[in-house]
């Protein structure tokens, strides 16, 4: 009974660990930033949301490349609510100049982007322009919630720009990104484990005791040795000192009474 208790517990916390375990994304290649070849104009960046675009939808335009680079977290890992940072890098192949408005993300689940988690915040620009033939590299800076659940998600990253007065937009990331619990020396996943991991121990301990009890016990009940007790002899010599005395007589009654 023990054996199978001690069985059905180890499969328990194998099951837990796996299910609590949170999945490292594997890192992309870096790649890297395209640096400005040509005079950018100041980034000038206006506080966070500002304005919401995420409810209206352009197409991006021609000639228009841009990369996203997670320069200080390669694998994507996110804390919920704390700020990470990411770089977006624009291309301009085009022959007109472009006028960077604002950055914005969102979360979705990976399964089905209809669901939306999170609008994260827009970081909008002033006077930031990317001239025909040249490259710049603008930063964004966003937070999950901190009540978002740790998993994996996807992030949908863009970048709203305009182009003689013409509304545009390029999506510069739509990949996977790992929210994790805040940092720090105990989480809610490392407590159940240790507590799982110490009581693993203690069932452990009960059943080595167990084990040694039983043994102990049919030890104490195997069968002991008979001893064999022969037929008394008196001796001769005995019996002649002993003549006389009460115990000679007593004996010689006792053989009087079996005849």
């Amino acid at each position: 009974m023990s054996i199978r208790v001690f069985s059905v517990f180890l499969a328990l916390i194998l099951f837990s660990s796996s299910f609590l375990q949170v999945a490292r994304c594997q890192s992309d290649p870096e790649t890297d930033v395209v640096e400005g070849t040509g005079e950018a104009g100041d980034l000038g960046i206006v506080n966070d949301d500002v304005q919401d675009f995420g409810s209206d939808s352009f197409s991006p335009a021609p000639g228009i490349e841009t990369v996203c680079v997670f320069p200080k977290n390669p694998s994507k890992v996110v804390a919920a609510g704390e700020e990470s940072e990411l770089l977006v890098g624009m291309k301009n192949d085009g022959d007109s100049s472009l006028n960077i408005i604002a950055i914005q993300a969102s979360v979705h689940l990976p399964f089905d982007h209809r669901y939306l988690v999170q609008n994260l915040s827009v970081q909008a620009f002033n006077n930031a322009t990317v001239p025909p033939s040249a490259q710049a590299t603008f930063p964004y800076i966003f937070a999950v919630s901190k009540f978002m659940q740790p998993g994996s998600f996807d992030l949908v990253g863009i970048i709203v720009y305009e182009i003689d007065q013409n509304p545009f937009q390029s999506t510069f990331y739509n990949g996977t990104i790992e929210v994790t619990e805040p940092g720090g020396l105990l989480s809610v996943e490392s407590v159940f484990l240790f507590c799982l991991g110490i009581a693993l121990l203690v069932l452990l301990g009960f059943w080595i005791r167990g084990q040694i009890q039983n043994l102990s016990k049919k030890t104490k009940r195997a069968p002991k040795a008979k001893v064999e007790v022969g037929t008394a002899t008196t001796d001769a010599s005995t019996d002649e000192w002993l003549e006389g005395t009460a115990y000679s007589q007593s004996l010689s009654n006792k053989s009087k009474k079996k005849k």
